[in-house]
């Protein structure tokens, strides 16, 4: 009798230990799946779009922005004008006009050249253009000056603080039709409401 309580005992422990173990075999729940990351996006330039048009540039071989102006280009030397070159003229430009002036004379502004009448497909000026009301090569037509003359006339500042020298560069839409010799005035009353870019550089002189 008692062996029979023994191994229903045995039995029992059993039974207990096979539903306990089945118990832990239950499926766990799974942790919820983490949402992907986002990717670091790679950075593209962007494609230039078409049509973008190119600054236009004037420059110079005997001086760059800022920088002085030679001597031989001023009227303490040869009174040369200084070579010029800029990038071709935006489309739809009839003439180019060319003034240079000094703002910082003391009586006001100084103008020291003014060039008109030049072709549109011009993209340079060489070193000492002849200073006739009209020349024949480069075809040109230039202005009377501060100076009273036609022609450059290089800085001639009074002793003192730097002066600054702005060549003006105009791309105009239509031609200008003055006769050689005209005034600073004259030249922007004829392309006034007609300038489609401007471009300038500036030197600068002192003594």
């Amino acid at each position: 009798m008692m062996q029979r309580r023994n191994v229903r005992g045995v039995l029992l422990v059993l039974v207990a230990m096979s539903l306990s173990s089945c118990i832990g075999c239950r499926r766990q729940p799974q942790p919820a799946a983490e949402p992907p990351q986002p990717t670091a996006e790679r950075a593209v330039t962007p494609a230039p779009e078409e049509g973008t048009e190119v600054a236009w540039e004037l420059t110079s071989a005997a001086f760059t922005q800022g920088e002085r102006i030679p001597v031989q280009h001023t009227r303490d030397g040869q009174d040369l004008s200084p070579p010029l070159e800029w990038t071709s003229a935006p489309e739809g430009t009839a003439e180019l006009v060319l003034i240079c002036d000094d703002p910082d004379a003391p009586g006001g502004t100084w103008n020291h050249w003014i060039v008109y009448d030049l072709s549109a497909e011009a993209t340079s000026l060489p070193e000492g253009v002849a200073t006739d009301a009209a020349v024949a090569e480069p075809a040109l037509k230039q202005g009377v000056t501060s100076f009273g003359s036609t022609g450059y006339g290089g800085p001639s500042p009074p002793p003192g603080p730097t002066h600054r020298y702005q060549f003006t560069l105009y791309a105009v839409s239509a031609e200008t039709d003055l006769e050689a010799g005209a005034s600073k005035e004259q030249v922007l009353a004829a392309i006034e409401g007609k300038v489609l870019a401007e471009t300038m550089l500036e030197g600068a002189y002192s003594r």
